[in-house]
């Protein structure tokens, strides 16, 4: 993937040695639906660093300044569609990273790769996540009744969750960006 810097962050590929800082926010996912990727020590997670190096659906979003890892953002093409989503450390929350990296990535995908549909799914009670898609200038296209299922409980029974579609068009990306509303913070 080509390197995107914004004004505080890199996104690029991950490296093998960004396994220490995805196992910070990988140990103990925040949102159910990253619960399958949950690293259980920090040489799975240099495995995962390692097998997500190789892939660009993978992408790796870095402050600037240090190259740490912060999070992650995925992007997985379906023809000229594309499943977009994110998934930040706590310990960086409330500091705009999160609509920065995907704003930045939104662009990328928009323009570089001409991408003419970008879609995200987000649990109905992930609330930061639906607030993201807003700002984003996303719009809720469903919600999925008892749509998956991430856990299971006391019994073995699946717990299944409601899951909200966001979406956006190229169009609808450009008109917002040619209108001043999606500016960087």
């Amino acid at each position: 993937m080509d390197v995107i810097e914004t004004a505080r962050l890199v996104l690029r590929n991950f490296r093998a040695s960004d396994g220490a800082d995805l196992f910070a926010y990988l140990h103990a996912p925040r949102a159910s639906c990253f619960l399958s990727s949950k690293l259980n020590d920090l040489a799975a997670a240099e495995t995962e660093a390692i097998t997500r190096s190789r892939s660009d659906e993978h992408i790796a979003v870095c402050l600037k300044t240090t190259d740490q890892l912060i999070g992650d953002l995925f992007a997985m093409p379906e023809d000229d569609t594309i499943s977009v989503g994110w998934n930040f450390n706590g310990a960086f929350s409330g500091q705009g990273f999160a609509l920065e990296a995907a704003r930045a990535l939104f662009d990328h995908l928009f323009v570089a790769r001409k991408a003419r549909r970008l879609y995200a799914y987000v649990e109905d009670h992930n609330i930061a996540s639906q607030r993201l898609c807003e700002r984003l200038g996303m719009r809720q296209e469903g919600l999925f009744k008892e749509f998956i299922s991430f856990t299971t409980d006391q019994n073995g029974d699946p717990i299944y969750e409601n899951t909200m579609q966001f979406a956006i068009l190229r169009h609808e990306w450009q008109r917002q960006r040619s209108l001043g509303g999606l500016t960087p913070r």
